[in-house]
């Protein structure tokens, strides 16, 4: 990743922060990469971002050198989605297109020297971009809730009854006396 502005959301900037602290108190050779995306990013509120930014939680098609589109849903772990459909944020490809624009193409360096261009073809859904969406979507359906069918008024009861609770029996019979 050289040279490449991200824009991350307030959450993601939260999310890779706490990252990098457990891993710097591991050693892991992904720090470096770490440190670069968040000096790298511009932050901004989880409102505004653009609907073609690769956020967590995004459905995103990319290709890594010259290889097939790929679709991968950006998770935080392998246990965030069913298997085969998520990639990780804290692997090199996922860290990388966290952050990425439509369009937008960085390069991967590892520790050891080799690196592989990742492209990121599109952002097919965005969690941040549908909740802004769903307002608007709503106002055009009905409510799945309860509806009122019918209100009566209150001085009125059915079968003829006068709205007072009769009480026919002894609240306790018990034994009766002999």
């Amino acid at each position: 990743m050289t040279g490449t502005i991200y824009r991350l959301t307030t959450k993601d900037f939260a999310v890779l922060e706490v990252m990098l602290m457990r891993r710097r108190a591991l050693a892991d050779p992904a720090v470096p990469m770490l440190e670069r995306k968040l000096a790298e990013s511009s932050v901004v509120p989880i409102g505004t971002v653009e609907p073609d930014v690769a956020t967590l939680n995004s459905r995103v098609i990319f290709r890594v050198d010259d290889g097939q589109a790929e679709t991968r849903t950006l998770v935080l772990g392998d246990a965030y989605a069913p298997v085969g459909s998520g990639l990780p944020v804290g692997t090199w490809r996922g860290l990388c297109l966290l952050g990425m624009r439509a369009g937008q193409s960085a390069l991967i360096e590892r520790p050891d020297g080799s690196g592989e261009r990742i492209l990121l073809e599109d952002v097919a859904y965005q969690p941040e971009a549908a909740r802004r969406t769903a307002p608007d979507a709503a106002a055009g359906r009905r409510s799945h809730g309860l509806r009122l069918v019918y209100s009566a008024e209150a001085d009125r009861w059915p079968l003829g009854g006068d709205g007072k609770i009769r009480q026919t029996e002894r609240d306790d019979p018990g034994p009766s006396a002999a």
